[in-house]
């Protein structure tokens, strides 16, 4: 059974603008973003068998709802992010006293590496994943290269809108993968087209990936998704997943959806 951290909605909304999905002058609903936010948590406790955890949440951080970017955990380790903008950074000291309360070892990196957690590292069994250039320092990985003992393999993300690497690439419990190849430059999706086999990639259509197709969430052979992705959809079932589409625009308008949304914990 899958593990995640969760963080409810109650201050979440457009207060300031540092993705191009954000604009202040495009509100959040408040009562129809919990709505969405309890229909995912719903689907994943009964439909995906998840168990879930929840951290409070605080006024003022309208962004602690997206639990990925809390850092990254493996073998009873945690290393919290480090927010490249300073809206995000009040964020931080949140997140260490949740790990520290829950008994994880805390590992700091240095206050100049950026680095924004799960966002933008993704497993592979074999390897890992971490995206760079956006929000995160491509120093960090040799880093945490060396804290978890894995390989992880650096990718620039070239595209703005795709600021986190979990907003277009998704690893399948499977060794498949969900991405959006123009979100990377011609050297990433080389060394992912190194690592990954022609016929287990898939890339997502043009709109579906604007609807954060790939900012899914997989256990076992279950994938939870944003609604509007049929072609997805249709090809995770061709590789025997079982897809769960969840409508979540009102987070969309944060550049977030549901992988944002969760933080699997170790």
């Amino acid at each position: 059974m899958s593990r995640m951290l969760m963080c409810p909605p109650d201050y979440y909304g457009i207060e300031y603008e540092i993705n191009p999905w954000m604009r202040v002058s495009n509100q959040s609903d408040g009562d129809r973003a919990r709505t969405q936010w309890q229909a995912l948590t719903k689907v994943l406790e009964d439909e995906v068998g998840a168990k879930l955890e929840f951290m409070e949440p605080v006024p003022g951080l309208p962004d602690l709802v997206f639990t990925a970017n809390a850092g990254v955990l493996h073998d009873g380790k945690a290393v919290p992010s480090r927010f490249r903008h300073p809206e995000r950074q009040r964020e931080e000291r949140h997140f260490i006293d949740w790990f520290t309360k829950k008994g994880y070892e805390i590992i700091l990196l240095d206050a100049e590496l950026f680095f924004e957690g799960a966002g933008d590292v993704l497993e592979f069994p074999e390897f890992w994943i971490g995206g760079y250039r956006q929000r995160s320092d491509i120093r960090a990985y040799g880093r945490l290269s060396t804290i978890f003992q894995k390989e992880i393999l650096p990718v620039e993300l070239v595209d703005q809108r795709f600021y986190h690497l979990d907003t277009c690439f998704c690893p399948l419990s499977g060794g498949e993968l969900l991405y959006f190849p123009s979100a990377f430059d011609t050297y990433a999706q080389t060394v992912i087209a190194s690592r990954i086999e022609q016929d287990k990639r898939f890339a997502v259509p043009y709109l579906e990936g604007e609807r954060f197709a790939c900012n899914a969430v997989c256990v076992d052979q279950h994938v939870v998704l944003p609604t509007g992705c049929p072609e997805t959809v249709e090809w995770l079932g061709q590789q025997g997943y079982i897809s769960h589409p969840v409508e979540l625009d009102e987070f969309l308008k944060a550049g977030g959806s549901a992988k944002c949304l969760t933080l699997a914990l170790d």
